[in-house]
């Protein structure tokens, strides 16, 4: 499968750096698009040098790179992930705004019919959040917040982190065993 990866801004980093860790262990094609910001924040929050997190895609773009060829309709990928997605990512999308190639991905995606990802990260939630998700959602995206589920007896930060990146990778199709799976007959 080819997935477009998007890290913006907004704290998370870490479920944006596992999955490209988790989709190219399971033999996907990541193309990676990095906001500005992001980029110091997944630094300064998984300690993970940027050209590290690069090596590991099979190519990546600037997110001014409006050129790109994944702006392009015509380009094929299966599905975009935007991990985490910021509020300000979300409200540009559900309005139509297409003014950097994170943006103009998703706009790709929704036109087209694609599988569009929106991992918010944010707490509270404004009306105005919320609207523009929903917003968002009624047009094709595929709302996932990052809300890790406790029935797995998490132990640690990576089993909260593997849950919600299991769950992109349950919604992308894609088998894996990032998080214990709700059985009521199995006592934890």
């Amino acid at each position: 499968m080819k997935v477009v990866v998007c890290i913006t801004g907004a704290s998370g980093a870490i479920y944006g750096v596992k999955l490209v860790e988790a989709l190219k262990q399971t033999g996907n094609e990541v193309y990676l698009v990095v906001s500005e910001h992001a980029e110091s924040i997944i630094e300064h929050e998984t300690g993970v040098d940027i050209d590290t997190l690069r090596a590991h895609v099979h190519a990546h773009y600037s997110n001014s790179d409006l050129g790109a060829d994944i702006a392009s309709g015509s380009v094929t990928y299966e599905a975009c992930v935007i991990v985490p997605c910021s509020m300000n990512t979300l409200a540009k999308i559900s309005c139509g705004i297409a003014d950097n190639l994170i943006t103009r991905v998703a706009s790709v995606c929704l036109k087209e019919k694609r599988k569009l990802i929106l991992v918010p990260r944010e707490t509270p939630l404004s009306k105005i959040h919320l609207e523009a998700m929903l917003k968002a959602c009624d047009a094709g995206a595929i709302i996932l917040p990052a809300m890790p589920g406790f029935y797995g007896k998490p132990e640690t930060v990576d089993d909260l982190v593997n849950f919600i990146v299991g769950k992109v990778m349950d919604t992308l199709g894609i088998e894996n065993a990032m998080y214990r799976r709700w059985n009521p007959a199995v006592k934890v």
